[in-house]
């Protein structure tokens, strides 16, 4: 019996030390690792996981640094990265995963069983100790199945970490874009309102007529109900982006760029998008620990298919010397107990059928994502170089002509008095070239935006997939769109 006791705690002991361990970071130097090759050193290192009074002092500081300058789209990211607490609760998701594992992973605690009986002279003492047998049996697979979850919690961490960092560049660039509209707008009111006081002089010395001043008064009108318009939309873009960077208070009059990058001289070149996809996009990575743990769990559950229940109990009784018979000395007797099931009803059956469509399901899953990344990625890089060749044009071709018209136009109507009857211009003409003309500025500015929001969404396409709807702001579609 000293044996069989020995023998279960020398497989106890053995189970111990095989048992996973807490790591110092929770896992978090690993995500930071892969963020960094995703994203870049610099947000590599804006990974940071607080957990102490210290950190978050560092965070707040190196926060608050960042916004003493204009915010570009990649300090934005770093902001977002230290200062956004659904990241932070993502990261505890992380940490929560690591628990589960590491519990996972340890063998179930045995059981002790005390029984004394008493009576009629004689007194009956029983000591067991009972363990799990199946669940030590188990153990390794239970504990393979546990890590292949903890490798899906940390490329989830990662996942939401480089969706933050899509969402909150889409975010900075659509308030950029709003807030430089609405400066583009206020300088052609502004000039606009430089002719209706023009007009409204020679109108009070007797020169003017009633007819333009009108047309001019209600044109001013429309640019100013536009800049009305504009400005709601700057405020709304710009409180998206400080609710991704977790800002409130006064650091949420941080200062933004007075305009958008311009346009690189060349765009990207990618032969290869799909295998760039299918070779580093997060969410697909996440899908094969799925299917790996599910392929772990279906063999667990085929290999415990008839047995669901397997306890061994070691038994130790004594038993005191009894004056009502002929035994005058103790008796101590040792043994053992095997409790197992019977598969008479359920014969395991149903669990594995489970297991198996859960898996196959996992693998159809898994297929379905990777052509569903290839296609993204290609219409990724179609729109990225379609925005592209569009704000170009608009840049090289529409707005230096629709300037050298408007020039012509103005010069021809404010000469209006002596240039030849075929070269005068009237306020119709004049103020339709403004119209235009606005319009024109407008569109250039919203092509420069979409390719920008464009170039987000292929970096997106390639490590992380589609999140258009997620994070705190929405892409949206990408086309010409003008406050006009």
């Amino acid at each position: 019996m000293r044996q069989s006791f020995a023998l279960l705690a020398l497989v106890l002991t053995g189970l111990v030390a095989g048992c996973a361990k807490f790591s110092a970071d929770g896992g978090m130097d690993n995500v930071a690792r892969d963020v960094g090759q995703e994203a870049g050193a610099d947000l590599g290192r804006s990974v940071v996981k607080i957990t102490s009074v210290e950190q978050a002092q560092q965070a707040r500081e190196r926060v608050s640094a960042l916004l003493a300058e204009p915010l570009s789209a990649e300090t934005s990211v770093q902001v977002a990265l230290l200062n956004n607490r659904d990241l932070q609760a993502a990261y505890n998701d992380l940490g929560i995963s690591e628990a589960d594992y590491v519990q996972a992973s340890l063998p179930p605690n045995p059981g002790l069983s005390l029984m004394r009986v008493s009576g009629s002279g004689v007194a009956d003492f029983q000591l067991g100790l009972v363990e799990n047998i199946l669940n030590l049996f188990t153990l390794p697979r239970r504990s393979a199945i546990a890590a292949e979850h903890f490798e899906h919690a940390r490329h989830q961490a990662v996942f939401t970490t480089l969706r933050l960092a899509v969402d909150t560049r889409r975010a900075h660039i659509r308030a950029v874009a709003a807030q430089q509209q609405v400066g583009f707008l206020d300088q052609a009111r502004a000039t606009v309102d430089q002719a209706v006081r023009l007009n409204a002089r020679l109108g009070e010395a007797g020169g003017g007529d009633q007819l333009d001043q009108a047309e001019l008064a209600a044109f001013y009108a429309e640019l100013s109900a536009k800049v009305a318009r504009a400005r709601l939309t700057a405020r709304q873009e710009r409180e998206s982006l400080t609710r991704l960077l977790g800002l409130w208070g006064g650091d949420a009059s941080f200062r933004l760029p007075a305009e958008l990058p311009p346009l690189p001289r060349e765009p990207d070149t990618m032969a290869a998008v799909e295998v760039d996809a299918i070779n580093h996009r997060v969410d697909l990575v996440m899908a094969r620990h799925d299917v790996a743990a599910l392929a772990k769990s279906l063999s667990l559950t085929e290999a415990t298919r008839y047995v669901s229940i397997l306890q061994l109990s070691g038994i130790v009784n004594n038993e005191a010397a009894n004056p009502l018979t002929t035994s005058n000395a103790d008796i101590t007797r040792g043994g053992f107990q095997i409790d197992l099931s019977l598969p008479i009803f359920d014969t395991g059956e149903a669990r594995t059928r489970l297991a198996r469509e859960q898996y196959m399901r996992a693998l159809n899953l898994l297929a379905a994502k990777a052509v569903n990344a290839r296609s993204e990625a290609r219409i990724a890089y179609d729109v990225y170089r379609g925005t592209y060749d569009i704000a170009k044009f608009y840049r090289d071709r529409v707005l230096p002509l629709r300037g050298i018209v408007s020039k012509e136009i103005a010069l021809r109507y404010s000469n209006g008095v002596l240039a030849g009857e075929g070269m005068r211009v009237d306020l119709f003409k004049f103020l339709l070239d403004a119209r235009t003309r606005i319009t024109a500025n407008a569109a250039a500015l919203d092509a420069r935006r979409d390719f920008l929001l464009a170039a987000a969404d292929l970096q997106a396409a390639l490590s992380i997939g589609n999140t258009s709807s997620g994070g705190g702001g929405e892409a949206g579609p990408v086309g010409p769109s003008s406050p006009m």
